[in-house]
């Protein structure tokens, strides 16, 4: 049985007079869950920014055909 189990067996029956199964909330480590998921989506956004910002984007260049005539067509 690992600690973790012993501690919850432990303290699970100190717990049943005042847990009340319709008012669970996340407590402490819901947030603690939630607090590092939003440091760790920050930081990828942050190297995104970053590898996005060395990108040496070129765009190709246009064809010929539809770059407008700047000479005037000779009439015969």
């Amino acid at each position: 049985m690992s600690a973790m189990q012993a501690a919850v067996t432990q303290l699970l029956p100190l717990a049943a007079d005042t847990f009340d199964k319709n008012k669970v909330t996340p407590g402490i480590l819901g947030f603690i869950v939630f607090a590092a998921l939003a440091i760790g989506v920050w930081g990828l956004m942050k190297s995104m920014s970053r590898h996005m910002g060395r990108v040496n984007f070129q765009e190709a260049p246009e064809p010929a055909t539809a770059t407008p005539s700047t000479k005037t067509p000779k009439t015969p």
